[in-house]
C-alpha cells in the first residue's frame, strides 16, 4: 500500500530495518569504522548508550583524538591544536544534556513520547532516487543564549522506506547557516536490524566531507567506564 502519511512511513521504516520491538532492545552500541577524510583512512569507534554515556575514539599516528565524550556528567574532547582532554563550554554540555538519549538508538522511535513532531513534506528526488522528505522537529536548544529550534530532513526511499540522506541548517560555528548533510548507503543488516554502513559527512554542494565505512557492529557492549572520564592530569 502506498505510504500516505508521515507516521505510515516511520511504521514501515522499523518492520522494514527489523522491527520496533528489537530496536527497543538496544541499550548501547559499539561501531567500529574506517573514517576517510582528504586521501586518509583513519580507524574509528563509537560508543553510545541510552543513558546518555558516549564517546568517539579516532587514531591518527599512534594518538588517540576523542570527541563527544560524556561521563554522566561532563562533555569533553581531545583539543586537536593542543591535543590535551578539553571540556565542552556550558551551553554545549546544557544542550546535550537536555536531549541525550533521545535520539538513541534512533530519533523516530517512539518519537511522540519524546515531544519531538513529524511532517511529510511530499516527494523529492534525492541521490537519484524517489523520496519521501520527511521533517523532525525535535526539542530546541540553545544557541548563544537564545532558545532555538531544532529540525532536521530526512528522505525516505519509496520503495524501501529506509533514510538516504539527512539534512539540518548548522547553527553555530564557521559553518553558521550551512546545511549539513549526511548520506547513507549500503544498508546491511545485523543481528536482525539494518544498518547503513556506508556514511558521507559534508556540507550541502560543496565537494569533500568524511565517509564512514562500518566494519562491526556491537550491540549492549561491555565497556570500562574509564574510557569515558574525563582523564586527570598526569595519568
Amino acid at each position: 500500500m502506498q505510504a500516505q502519511t508521515a507516521d505510515e512511513i516511520i511504521e514501515k521504516y522499523f518492520e522494514n530495518t527489523g522491527g520496533k520491538a528489537n530496536w527497543e532492545k538496544i541499550q548501547g552500541m559499539k561501531m567500529t569504522a574506517k573514517m576517510s577524510m582528504q586521501g586518509m583512512e583513519l580507524p574509528l569507534t563509537v560508543v553510545q548508550f541510552k543513558d546518555g554515556r558516549a564517546f568517539s575514539s579516532v587514531t591518527f599516528q599512534g594518538m588517540e583524538f576523542k570527541q563527544n565524550v560524556f561521563d554522566g556528567t561532563t562533555l569533553w574532547g581531545t583539543n586537536q591544536m593542543t591535543m590535551k582532554p578539553e571540556k565542552s563550554d556550558a551551553e554545549t554540555t546544557e544542550n546535550y544534556k537536555a536531549n541525550m538519549g533521545l535520539d538513541f538508538p534512533d530519533p523516530f522511535l517512539n518519537y511522540s513520547t519524546k515531544g519531538y513532531k513529524v511532517e511529510l513534506l511530499g516527494k523529492e528526488t534525492v541521490e537519484g532516487s524517489e523520496t519521501f522528505k520527511i521533517k523532525l522537529t525535535k526539542k530546541p536548544i540553545k544557541v548563544d543564549g537564545k532558545e532555538t529550534e531544532n529540525i532536521s530532513y530526512y528522505f525516505f526511499d519509496t520503495e524501501n522506506f529506509i533514510p538516504l540522506v539527512v539534512e539540518s541548517e548548522v547553527k553555530s560555528g564557521p559553518a553558521k547557516g550551512m546545511v549539513s548533510q549526511m548520506k547513507m548507503s549500503d544498508y546491511q543488516e545485523v543481528n536482525g536490524l539494518m544498518f547503513a554502513f556506508s556514511t558521507t559527512i559534508g556540507v550541502k554542494g560543496q565537494p569533500g566531507g568524511q565517509t564512514l565505512t562500518m566494519t562491526a557492529v556491537e550491540f549492549n557492549p561491555t565497556v570500562d567506564p574509564s574510557l569515558f572520564a574525563f582523564p586527570v592530569e598526569g595519568k
